[in-house]
């Protein structure tokens, strides 16, 4: 127990959005089921992907745009934990902190909301279409050449508040973002995992603290969700294999299969649409990080290399948010 804690008592941060405190409150409540006597002091940090609404987040650069501040916070002792989508955590750690527990994975799709609630296929020629992502982006103008992706800043909120005021004609969002939000009512179509493949990540809850923090880190992994650990660890393994990071956009999804391995999926797709590479590849559960290393080492010798290396030279900066 670092000196200024008070006995059952941690500090938390989080970010400041409805689905960042509601994201918090659901790890916090799967502490309390096992620890129902630790109580908790939330403290909100405002990351730099949250105080500036209007850069493009390809263009703000740096490590972890939604993380830093968060991880900031718990190298300096303000806080004792903190709750990620783990989407945005970088897969290379921060000295000093590490990954405590994975939980309450959502479904992790991509989803669309339209006017009209059209679908994907039934957007008139020329529609714009709004998303902060180049791995969304580029999946999809894979498939549509005729419509045109536009950048979009903000929480869930905002950018429903855009679209409903004419600023885009659809928008691809997460799927888990909206149905924790109860918005489901919002979403026009879901789109498979072989037309928009997921972030690394996507979905799923991460608790970070210290690595010296030895009582916290033995709270937190408690709670720890073996089946979604497993998968991320896969989906995590492969990104960081392909190098970059969050840098990196490319998707990969991991799901358990009922004959008891890992089927991880992975795409890497060009900025204009004109190479999309997709590979899927299964493994045993007792080593997800090897079939992550696996899985990139094979996507990069059939190409991948070039496509991200494309991506990397391209005028949209070096960080793509998932």
């Amino acid at each position: 127990m670092t000196a200024d804690r008070k006995p059952n008592r941690f500090k938390v941060g989080t970010r400041e959005s409805l689905l960042a405190r509601l994201q918090t409150d659901l790890a916090l409540n799967a502490i309390q089921a096992k620890f129902p006597k630790i109580n908790f002091e939330i403290i909100a940090v405002k990351a730099m992907g949250d105080k500036n609404q209007h850069t493009p987040l390809s263009e703000l650069g740096g490590r972890g745009v939604f993380v830093k501040e968060l991880e900031d916070a718990l190298l300096d002792g303000r806080v004792d934990f903190v709750v990620h989508s783990l989407k945005d955590l970088p897969t290379e750690m921060v000295p000093g902190l590490s990954l405590a527990a994975t939980l309450e994975r959502a479904d992790p799709r991509d989803v669309l909301v339209s006017k009209d609630k059209l679908k994907f296929g039934e957007l008139p020629q020329g529609s714009r279409v709004a998303t902060s992502s180049r791995r969304r982006a580029a999946q999809l103008s894979a498939l549509r050449k005729d419509l045109e992706f536009i950048d979009i800043r903000g929480n869930i909120q905002t950018r429903l508040r855009k679209h409903d005021e004419g600023q885009c004609d659809a928008m691809v969002l997460a799927a888990a973002g909206l149905l924790r939000l109860e918005l489901s009512d919002r979403i026009s179509e879901f789109f498979a995992i072989d037309v928009s493949t997921p972030a690394v990540g996507q979905g799923a809850l991460a608790i970070e603290c210290r690595s010296d923090d030895a009582e916290v880190f033995s709270i937190l992994h408690a709670i720890n969700e073996e089946p979604v650990w497993t998968c991320t660890q896969a989906e995590r393994s492969f990104l960081n294999t392909m190098g970059g990071g969050c840098s990196v956009p490319v998707g990969a999804i991991a799901q358990l299969t009922a004959d008891g391995q890992i089927e991880l999926s992975a795409c890497v797709a060009s900025v204009d649409g004109t190479r999309t590479l997709r590979e899927t590849l299964k493994g045993p559960v007792s080593d997800p990080a090897k079939l992550g290393t696996t899985l990139a080492e094979k996507m990069l010798s059939l190409g991948a290399r070039e496509i991200i290396g494309g991506l990397k030279e391209s005028d949209l900066g070096l960080v793509s948010p998932p």
